[in-house]
């Protein structure tokens, strides 16, 4: 049964609530605004190694081409803001991955909700970043936030600590309307940005983004980049710490997203100790497991090359023998940084 568009809209909203989305709006299906500017991003190579946003263009810039007969997207947001003090340990790890992984708690809700607007009549595919759509473009058309100049969504109440997710339904909606761009003048996330990675207003070579050379990039860190990440060993806040709005940012009643002590409770150099089962244990149902052992320890003899001691010189030597390429180059670089900080 169709419902009468308004109140399937009403029902929508309170379901989403009820799931534990922080907000829940709705724009057109139609192609994105920005899907010209998408495309000479990815012709200029700005994507790097992210080679799936190179495929399936058509679908990623009109919600239409993915499902058939698409009236409305349906965008939602997830606060995760654990709070602004930082866990004890001498590393930082983005926020966002301080302890279960998001892509597990929001599919969870968003098969919830897509069962109850089916009842609805509604045909729908839902995401949250694991699908062909440029959800802040459609986040933005509907009210729910804008796109700062770091392309990262704010939103008025809950500034940059939320996730985005969407459903692309047959369902005709009553739209929202955009709230607008609030960013002004202010350039503090330019600014603060380590390796000047927001190369203009709203435009972002992940080429040298410390998120991108820490989580998806496959590679050795490159060595112009391994300073500036500092102690960095998972991810980078720093754009989305400097943001204004954020002064309105609330913690999110989710406990999953809290910091987990299993991990935090550890230095630095007991990383290197891990193995791959272990490495498992420890990050299973977090979001860092994606990037294996091999990434991640790269990234931790990266940032033991920035802050680390004479303390952590064995650990690294050890690693410096793994039998893992990016590993032991990463570790002998880290060892050669210490010594020339310790000893000159």
């Amino acid at each position: 049964m169709i419902l009468d568009p308004q109140i399937a809209k009403t029902n929508l909203t309170r379901i989403a609530r009820e799931l534990g989305f922080d907000d829940c709006r709705v724009s057109r299906a139609r192609e994105a605004t920005h899907a010209e500017a998408y495309k000479n991003w990815i012709s200029d190579g700005c994507a790097g190694d992210m080679a799936w946003l190179e495929r399936n263009i058509d679908r990623r810039v009109n919600p239409t081409e993915v499902v058939p007969g698409a009236c409305s997207v349906i965008s939602l947001a997830l606060n995760y803001f654990p709070g602004h003090e930082d866990p004890d340990g001498d590393y930082r790890i983005a926020r966002y991955a301080w302890n279960e992984d998001y892509h597990d708690i929001i599919e969870a809700k968003l098969k919830d909700l897509n069962s109850a607007l089916e009842d609805m009549g509604g045909v729908q595919r839902f995401y949250t970043d694991t699908g062909p759509v440029l959800e802040r473009d459609f986040a933005t058309d509907s009210g729910l936030g804008w796109s700062g100049k770091s392309c990262v969504q704010i939103h008025k109440e809950m500034g940059t600590w939320f996730f985005l997710a969407e459903l692309i339904t047959t369902l005709d909606l009553p739209p929202d309307q955009p709230f607008g761009d609030h960013c002004g003048k202010c350039t503090r996330c330019m600014v603060a940005c380590p390796t000047d990675a927001i190369t203009e207003p709203h435009r972002v070579d992940a080429r040298r983004c410390i998120s991108y050379l820490t989580i998806e990039y496959l590679g050795p860190i490159p060595l112009e980049f391994r300073k500036q990440i500092g102690d960095r060993i998972y991810g980078c806040d720093t754009c989305l710490d400097v943001c204004p709005w954020n002064r309105f940012a609330k913690i999110s009643r989710e406990t999953k997203f809290h910091a987990r002590q299993s991990v935090f409770q550890n230095r630095l150099r007991d990383f290197l100790e891990l193995d791959d089962e272990s490495f498992r244990i420890m990050f299973a149902k977090s979001p860092i497991k994606r990037i294996k052992r091999n990434r991640f320890l790269r990234n931790v003899c990266v940032a033991l090359g920035n802050v680390g001691t004479k303390k952590d010189l064995p650990a690294l030597t050890r690693a410096a023998g793994d039998e893992d390429a990016l590993i032991s180059e990463h570790a002998a670089w880290a060892v050669s940084e210490i010594k020339a900080r310790t000893e000159a």
